[in-house]
């Protein structure tokens, strides 16, 4: 006998344990998902950001420490419009190209997903074991680097609400 489910979002007009949710889909959101030993399983996107450059950051979204019956800290923001029109940019050219695929297996993974109204344009970015080099040409770890200087600029960006 096979079993299978499906995850759904909360829809946009109901409110959730955060709250009522402003957008049914973040324009950008990054996640990492950690090491293959770790036993989190209740993982959340570090960064959410919607079209208008309205961001919720999740600070704790990974950490170990946290326990899994809380859920993770919520910080409302924005990413400065300067910032979010050259990461978009960013995030298209990166889905072009080849971040290789390391030798190392249970390193985790980094993501970050571009979902535009339009999903012809959606963009899916994974860099699996992200701190691993071996076996990757020079070409892939020059497009590691970016996806990483990436992922840094939209965190750092961040800019919390008073």
């Amino acid at each position: 006998m096979v079993s299978g489910g499906t995850a759904s979002a909360d829809p946009a007009d109901q409110p959730t344990a955060h709250g009522p949710v402003s957008s049914p889909i973040a324009l950008l959101t990054l996640t990492t998902i950690p090491n293959g030993w770790q036993t989190r399983v209740d993982l959340r996107p570090q960064l959410e950001v919607s079209g208008d450059g309205h961001a919720v950051k999740l600070p704790d979204a990974v950490a170990a420490e946290r326990n899994p019956e809380n859920l993770p800290k919520r910080i409302n923001g924005h990413i400065p419009p300067e910032v979010l029109a050259a990461a978009l940019t960013e995030t298209r050219a990166l889905a072009t190209v080849d971040f290789g695929m390391p030798t190392i297996t249970d390193q985790g993974s980094q993501i970050i997903d571009l979902m535009p109204q339009s999903a012809e344009e959606d963009a899916h970015l994974v860099v699996y074991a992200p701190e691993s080099t071996e076996g990757l040409a020079p070409e892939q770890l020059a497009a590691r680097k970016r996806f990483t200087d990436l992922y840094r600029k939209l965190l750092d960006a961040f800019v919390q609400d008073l």
